[in-house]
């Protein structure tokens, strides 16, 4: 079974907030104590915080109940109840949550210790002795706690890296990411080889690095489901430039180029106004003849590069292309 799980339900409850009190003071000289009631305590909270340190939701699979405390009851002496610690749902950075019956976005968290309240925590009632008044010396009531809330939440991953390598399934991505990062993906010749995203960080001159995803193969229909279809496509959407990749002896490279493109357009329109590069991979499998031959069959519009990871062939300006991207 894959560790990697970027897709849960959830199902949490924040506290609710403590009574107040409608106590009065009693002492032994004192015949007529005033209400002395403390107010409750606040019930916790639930809250999403971000953890870099996490690269998956894998800890949620197992425990999508997540209830907080009820805030205490408050006590005589204007003694206040304590409040209840909230929950903290510690996440990978990337993660989105919406609400499982709206299908609305609540929020997302997408830096170290940024935290998104999914459920606010009860506010205690106020004890008796906030109703006192002129002509209400000895009010015997207190205000009750405010109820806690309950909703259900479904949180996605969306990896964050600066560039995506977008292909189909054996078009050489995993081998590029593991020539240019120490990332160590499973790589073989057939298709679906990945099935979960990895990462590397790739480093350029003078000390710069970038952040690289190979994001498992699209295959014609990915927008549909078909392959694995939706769990790769949000991956994308929080990269800032993608990297097209295209196997030399590909039959038609404009054609599938196209088809990757259309893919992206069908599943959200809004990813076409990314940058894009265009990578001509394992180009140590043809001679320059049929190198100089394909230049002129390349598509129109997007920049591109004749590579070889395994020859090294192209890689430095490559990275050198992606990294002038990224800061242009």
């Amino acid at each position: 079974m894959s560790n990697f799980v970027d897709y849960v339900k959830i199902f949490c409850r924040s506290g609710a907030g403590g009574a107040g009190s409608a106590h009065f003071r009693r002492e032994k000289f004192v015949a007529y104590g005033g209400p002395d009631g403390g107010d409750g305590g606040a019930g916790g909270s639930v809250i999403l915080r971000g953890n870099s340190q996490y690269w998956t939701l894998i800890h949620l699979k197992y425990a999508r109940h997540v209830f907080a405390q009820n805030g205490e009851a408050g006590g005589g002496s204007r003694m206040s109840g304590k409040t209840a610690a909230d929950q903290i749902i510690e996440v990978p950075l990337g993660t989105v949550a919406r609400n499982a019956e709206t299908g609305e976005i609540v929020g997302e968290v997408t830096a170290h210790g940024e935290e998104l309240v999914l459920l606010k925590g009860g506010r205690g009632g106020l004890g008796n002795w906030h109703f006192k008044t002129a002509t209400n010396q000895a009010p015997r009531y207190a205000q009750p706690g405010e109820e806690g809330q309950e909703g259900a939440f479904i949180l996605e991953l969306k990896v964050l890296a600066d560039v995506g390598l977008v292909g189909f399934p054996n078009a050489g991505k995993s081998t590029l990411l593991s020539v240019v990062s120490a990332a160590k993906p499973k790589i073989a010749n057939y298709a679906f080889t990945t099935l979960e995203p990895n990462l590397g960080i790739v480093e350029v001159r003078d000390s710069h690095s970038f952040v690289m995803a190979d994001i498992p193969g699209i295959i014609e229909g990915a927008h549909e489901g078909k392959g694995l279809g939706m769990r790769f496509l949000r991956h994308i959407e929080r990269n800032s430039v993608l990297l097209f990749m295209v196997p030399a002896d590909s039959d038609d490279i404009e054609r599938e180029y196209e088809i990757l493109l259309g893919e992206l357009r069908e599943y959200n329109p809004e990813l076409l106004d990314k940058q894009r590069l265009l990578a001509i991979t394992k180009c140590d499998m043809v001679d320059e003849e049929i190198i100089d031959h394909l230049r002129t069959t390349l598509p129109k519009g997007i920049p591109a590069y004749f590579i070889s990871s395994v020859a090294m062939q192209g890689i430095v300006e490559l990275k050198d292309a992606l990294w002038n991207v990224l800061n242009s």
